[in-house]
């Protein structure tokens, strides 16, 4: 429209122009005194713009600046995590291993996972693996704390203080909407390793001050698997694997209640073959999967995970061959069979050396 009507403007101008410059050039002999070649000479760049062909609008649009491409350790560290989630799944469906890998979603497992509905997170607690530092992690997601250093020891600890939600806490289709949506991970350790851990912190160190585990749980170990009940020594390595190596150590386990958390399989805790976990972390790798799961969870810019110490997280097999030097080979098979797929889903090697 603009276009016809510049035309239809242009003719005007044109006619009055040239009526113009008769005026001047019949009643005055010198036309150049009154400019008319500018108007003549404006008159054609009007009837030039006019007639030009049209240049197509062009939008301009604004395109955000790309993401940052992944480094080449980020994408390394991809492939490990799609290679664990792949051996998870294989073993999974492994029918000659299914005694030792499935679980059902109990209220058991369901007390294990804590709940972030603020950044849609699941975090499955696997006691002796470093859950201390990623409840502190999730209390300053929760906006308590600043950061997870101001986040103290005895507040993480106590489920009134920290405020941490369960997943055992919501209705049936609650639970069904988060477990098919959030962001899902745990950690896991090499088993036997975190065994003898498991053991130090609750029946020798026992930092916390939590009296039962030498007055109401050592007694009862000790009782039934002890060979030698002369002895007066509190609980030793050799009594605790022997019941945890032992077919019907459930009935001990009931008695024990929720304590047994820091020494039951993965399998038992999180269930990994019912629920599709995004991610699994290994304490001998924490350094390089902290980083990885922060930003997966997509906070990595919000919260940052306490320093690892170098080396704290490293498995070490000399330990472990100590530890182990005293137990029968025919204990640590019973052991082995029960926390067999622990080792197979997360791809630890079989304890041969220690039955060699």
């Amino acid at each position: 429209i603009f276009h016809w009507w510049l035309m239809f403007c242009s003719k005007f101008e044109y006619l009055a122009v040239v009526w113009r410059y008769m005026l001047v050039t019949c009643f005055h002999p010198t036309p150049s005194a009154y400019k008319w070649e500018a108007d003549f000479l404006m008159l054609q760049n009007v009837i030039e713009c006019a007639t030009a062909p049209r240049t197509p609008f062009i939008s301009i649009e604004f395109i955000p600046a790309a993401e940052k491409a992944p480094s080449k350790e980020e994408l390394n560290w991809e492939h490990v995590q799609m290679e664990r989630l792949e051996l998870l799944r294989n073993v999974c469906r492994d029918e000659a291993l299914r005694n030792v890998t499935h679980s059902r979603i109990s209220r058991f497992v369901l007390d294990r996972i804590f709940v972030c509905d603020k950044h849609k997170i699941l975090f499955c607690q696997t006691p002796k693996v470093g859950n201390t530092q990623w409840k502190k992690v999730l209390i300053v997601l929760n906006g308590d704390f600043s950061t997870v250093e101001e986040v103290p020891e005895s507040v993480v600890h106590k489920p009134e203080k920290n405020r941490l939600s369960r997943l055992s806490s919501f209705s049936k289709p609650e639970i069904e909407k988060r477990l098919s949506s959030y962001f899902k991970f745990f950690i896991v350790r090499d088993p036997f390793d975190r065994l003898i851990s498991a053991f130090k912190d609750k029946f020798l160190h026992n930092p916390r001050f939590e009296p039962w585990y030498n007055r109401d749980i050592a007694p009862e170990i000790i009782r039934k698997y002890r060979k030698n009940h002369t002895e007066a020594m509190g609980l030793q390595f050799e009594d605790f694997v022997r019941y945890l190596g032992d077919p019907n150590h459930r009935r001990l386990d009931i008695k024990f209640g929720e304590h047994i958390i820091h020494w039951v399989t993965y399998v038992e805790l999180c269930a990994p073959c019912q629920i599709n976990y995004n991610v699994i972390g290994h304490h001998e790798t924490l350094q390089e999967d902290v980083p990885y799961i922060l930003k997966k969870a997509g906070i990595d810019q919000i919260v940052s995970y306490p320093t690892i110490p170098p080396g704290i997280t490293a498995y070490n097999k000399t330990k472990v061959k100590q530890n182990f030097s005293r137990i029968s080979k025919r204990d640590i098979r019973r052991l082995y069979a029960r926390f067999q797929g622990d080792f197979k889903l997360f791809g630890y090697g079989d304890p041969n050396f220690l039955l060699n």
